[in-house]
């Protein structure tokens, strides 16, 4: 583990970024924050190119720390990286804060009342260098920043979220990009990794091996984030992937325009929204057979820690 000593933010803002081998996105992602704060986090998951290198370069706090999944790695910087600033901002590192947003933060930040304590952000997908704009993905609305001692990250294999209590939540409406350069090879690879974690995250909702957050409500995050998140668990998780999968990109592709997008849009949303979700629902029949003849919580969690790769901690017997 090595820190370096840090300024105090500019505005009250302290920025976490985790990384690992991210040498092609991290230079960008902190010269994107460089005018909002000196206070800069980067959790490493022990990368082995020049990722280290990069962020203490550009005066970054560099924290390692084994990799287990997105909300355990985060929830992990909140508890242990000595935070300063008032204010937090969860950053990727293949995501960018644009010129407009550092502005509006700059300004509005330090004048939000009190009972102020999350603000959502619109991001951007940018996808072979180009931005997607139909198919329901902008605004993704989502909540990045909030008040230190507010907010926590939900405790989920998958799209795990930000968490807040103790106030409401306003929106900004600056540019905010998540720009992978990376190749289709790794966009595919990626998310065949993320469907075993959203499977494990299916068969724990069903078989309840394993303890569940449950903190997602309007309240606690972005209303967009809570609507998708209901519809997800209660109604398209219960429709067979044969089913849902198809119709879920004719949604998004037809009913939502993800046509207009062009050529390059229709390869974003058929592999992110029918492969991507064929993929999830295939893993999980998978899975569901391989483990079908358990009904011991620990047996079951054990079985798909060895199927997955993924150490899965079962929920203590009652």
């Amino acid at each position: 583990m090595t820190t370096e000593t840090m300024h105090r933010p500019l505005v009250g803002l302290s920025v976490v970024i985790l990384t690992f081998n991210e040498e092609l996105h991290l230079e960008r992602a902190l010269a994107s924050v460089a005018e909002l704060t000196k206070e800069i986090f980067v959790i490493d998951s022990f990368s082995s190119d020049r990722t280290l290198e990069i962020a203490r370069e550009h005066g970054a706090t560099v924290l390692q720390n084994k990799f287990v999944n997105q909300a355990q790695q985060f929830q992990w910087a909140l508890d242990n990286a000595p935070i300063t600033g008032e204010w937090i901002l969860r950053l990727d590192a293949d995501e960018i804060i644009e010129p407009d947003l550092v502005a509006e933060i700059t300004h509005k930040l330090p004048d939000l009342p009190a009972d102020v304590v999350g603000i959502n952000l619109k991001r951007k997908h940018i996808f072979m260098d180009r931005w997607v704009k139909h198919g329901g993905r902008y605004p993704l609305v989502m909540l990045r920043i909030w008040r230190k001692g507010h907010g926590r990250i939900e405790n989920r294999w998958m799209d795990e979220h930000v968490v807040i209590w103790g106030g409401r939540t306003v929106t900004f409406d600056g540019g905010f990009a998540d720009h992978n350069l990376n190749d289709l090879t790794f966009f595919t690879e990626k998310h065949n990794k993320y469907a075993t974690r959203e499977a494990i995250e299916i068969l724990n909702y069903r078989l309840n091996f394993s303890a569940r957050d449950h903190s997602i409500t309007a309240q606690s995050t972005s209303l967009q984030t809570a609507t998708k998140f209901f519809i997800k668990e209660h109604i398209y998780n219960r429709i067979p992937f044969t089913v849902s999968a198809p119709l879920y990109f004719l949604w998004r592709y037809v009913f939502q325009l993800g046509f207009l997008d062009g050529r390059s849009g229709l390869v974003y949303h058929f592999l992110q929204g029918y492969w991507y979700r064929f993929l999830v629902g295939s893993k999980v029949m998978e899975l569901e057979r391989a483990i079908s003849h358990l009904s011991d919580k620990h047996q079951i969690a054990a079985e798909l820690s060895r199927l997955t790769g993924h150490t899965l901690t079962p929920e203590q017997s009652r």
